[in-house]
């Protein structure tokens, strides 16, 4: 009686955990930002890290800084990386307050989606061509990278 009454009890329990690992992993991600403040600020230093390596490969294929292979990939591939970050801090709430983010973000959320794929398939192009050391491969990636990033500031950036 006992051996049936534990088996009982450790289904309970392991109904338990899996009813709490459920909610854990279901919880919308913006929920890992304790005030909207941290979400603005998580997204925008997401978003200068990723323009920072960004301009660093552009100064190299407009030729205002001297082409150097290995940083090219480097600052190609890290880009590519951080492009993959800000997003989940553009939860509701989070118009408001230190941000240049217009409100077209979560009133035209598709659109706006599909700016951010975009952005991330031409960064991963970049991503790709800069890892051949080729200059000639990545002026050509670089410039749908570029377009890619000035749309969605277009219609998601205030300036």
């Amino acid at each position: 009686m006992k051996f049936i009454q534990s088996i009982q009890s450790m289904k309970s329990v392991a109904a338990c955990v899996a009813a709490c690992a459920t909610i854990v992993l279901t919880t919308p991600a913006h929920a890992q930002f304790a005030k909207p403040e941290d979400a603005i600020k998580y997204r925008k230093n997401a978003l200068f890290v990723m323009q920072q390596n960004f301009s660093r490969v552009g100064a190299m294929a407009q030729g205002k800084a001297p082409f150097d292979a290995k940083v090219a990939a480097e600052s190609a591939a890290v880009a590519e990386y951080m492009s993959k970050l800000p997003w989940v801090a553009f939860g509701e709430g989070t118009g408001q307050g230190d941000t240049k983010a217009k409100a077209e973000i979560w009133t035209d959320k598709a659109k706006f989606n599909s700016h951010a794929e975009k952005m991330q398939t031409e960064l991963t192009k970049l991503s790709a061509a800069a890892k051949t050391g080729n200059l000639d491969n990545i002026k050509a990636a670089f410039g749908p990278a570029g377009s890619a990033c000035k749309a969605c500031h277009e219609d998601f950036r205030k300036d």
